[in-house]
């Protein structure tokens, strides 16, 4: 399509192919991503959005150092293409997607590191009816390395959409007794919104590391990783909490822990979501990635729903979701995606409501409502660095390997990297499409059988030049 020439036409901008990932665009500051960068992704998106017909986006930030100077770069990009923005500033991620929904526009973008190192930023991006990834992100670079720009002179303004956003978490409350909770926002973007809904919320809130600061100066905002979460088992077990909560840097992710300080890992805590959901919805679909537990599969079936495997990522995930109007989906990662009664994105506040609601409603404490599923074995996700460039190539690598002894008793499953079936157990590794590792997870049926899997794994990621430490 021919743009309109513009008085200062903009020149071709290259975009680090390694930054348009299969989600999001997502780089390191000083090595491929600047604010020359930002400007150039706001000017593509903004064509994107131009050449759909629309005219509005709205925009957020989270609490990274760089993200405030970003958005003003993006948002000057946006305008520059014709595009007006609502400015809803500091906040998390989940609070973007709702001023989408809540102001009816025609896109939204995210200045987010979300989980990364304090030196990391990044853009998640949504249309107004689908989101934005893998051919759409590769077509943001090509856009940019044309400067086939539309243009225009759009309009920006602040829009303060946080008291509308918390009115809606709060909509679905439904907490039939008093909780004691502790909330860990990890000094991420969600910390001044925790910080007013646990004000507005029943019971007791004990809040950790609720200010906003970029260099994550407690802990890394991930609550994947256990040792991000030893703060929130501490302050649980010591205040008596029924249990805990934590989010990720941009507030999209949830973590959470039992009355006894146990981990929680987001296959059961989805578990959990899919009973009350599944009453609403007899027989529906209910997502999963592939590094979800082979109990939630079979909870889901036992439901009387339809279990879905599919691949990690919020986006891919969310047009499954769609696909199949399915009514819940979730991510070993934390991501939790409720099309009962919200809008189907993935929110971490939300589904801390949720949990509420879940344990408001159980005769016992949080952990009595997974005494009933199959005791399995596991490991957290393992992540390991690898080459950006190898990261992909490697995995097939192995997948080819293992598949030449395929049989009866053991079948590889290539709907995302490799997840490896066993009659006592599996084991998973894929790439990871938001950083340069690897990720590897394992389950059986015993101890046993899980460190004999482990061992496998060790060895045939050796056999491709790397080290995995299962030790934690």
């Amino acid at each position: 399509m021919t743009t309109a020439t513009m008085k200062h036409a903009p020149q071709p901008h290259r975009l680090d192919p390694e930054i348009l990932r299969e989600y999001d665009i997502r780089g390191r500051i000083g090595k491929n991503l600047s604010e020359e960068d930002a400007r150039a992704v706001g000017l593509a998106f903004g064509t994107m959005v131009r050449r759909k017909s629309g005219r509005r986006v709205c925009a957020g930030y989270d609490g990274r150092k760089t993200s405030p100077a970003f958005a003003q770069a993006v948002i000057a990009g946006l305008n520059a293409a014709g595009i007006d923005v609502e400015n809803i500033g500091l906040g998390p991620t989940p609070m973007l997607w709702f001023a989408v929904k809540h102001a009816d526009a025609d896109g939204g973008i995210m200045i987010t590191g979300s989980h990364n190192p304090p030196d990391y930023n990044g853009f998640k991006m949504t249309l107004k009816n689908e989101t934005v990834f893998g051919p759409k992100i590769q077509e943001l670079g090509r856009i940019t390395a044309a400067a086939d720009y539309e243009s225009g002179s759009g309009n920006a303004k602040q829009t303060d959409v946080s008291d509308a956003y918390i009115a809606r978490l709060l909509k679905d409350l439904d907490c039939r007794k008093p909780l004691k909770i502790a909330w860990d926002c990890g000094n991420g973007a969600a910390g001044d919104i925790v910080r007013r809904l646990t004000a507005k919320l029943p019971g007791d809130h004990i809040l950790l590391f609720d200010e906003i600061d970029g260099s994550f100066p407690n802990h890394h905002p991930d609550p994947t990783v256990d040792k991000n979460l030893a703060d929130l088992i501490r302050a649980v077990k010591e205040k008596d909490c029924h249990f805990g909560v934590a989010f990720d840097g941009d507030g999209d992710r949830i973590g959470a822990v039992d009355e006894k300080g146990s981990i929680l890992r987001c296959d059961l805590l989805l578990a959990l979501y899919a009973r009350e959901v599944l009453q609403k919805h007899p027989g529906a679909a209910v997502i999963a990635d592939v590094k979800c537990s082979q109990v939630l599969f079979d909870e889901i079936a036992r439901l009387g729903g339809k279990p879905v495997m599919w691949k990690t990522g919020h986006s891919l995930i969310k047009t499954k979701m769609a696909e199949l109007e399915a009514p819940l989906a979730g991510e070993l990662s934390g991501h939790i995606f409720f099309a009962d009664g919200y809008y189907g994105f993935d929110d971490g506040l939300y589904a801390a409501i949720r949990l509420m609601n879940e344990a408001g409603a159980a005769s016992g404490p949080l952990s009595s409502l997974t005494e009933h599923m199959a005791r399995l074995f596991n490991t957290p996700e393992i992540r390991f660095e690898v080459e950006e460039k190898e990261k992909f190539a490697i995995v097939q690598r192995i997948a080819k390997s293992i598949k030449s002894l395929e049989n009866k008793h053991m079948t590889v499953d290539d709907t995302d990297g490799m997840r490896v079936r066993m009659p006592y157990g599996w084991w998973l590794l894929r790439a990871s499409n938001t950083q340069n590792v690897l990720v590897a997870r394992a389950e059986a049926d015993s101890p046993e059988h899980l460190d004999g899997i482990k061992e496998t794994i060790i060895e045939e990621v050796a056999k491709a030049g790397y080290d995995i430490d299962f030790s934690g």
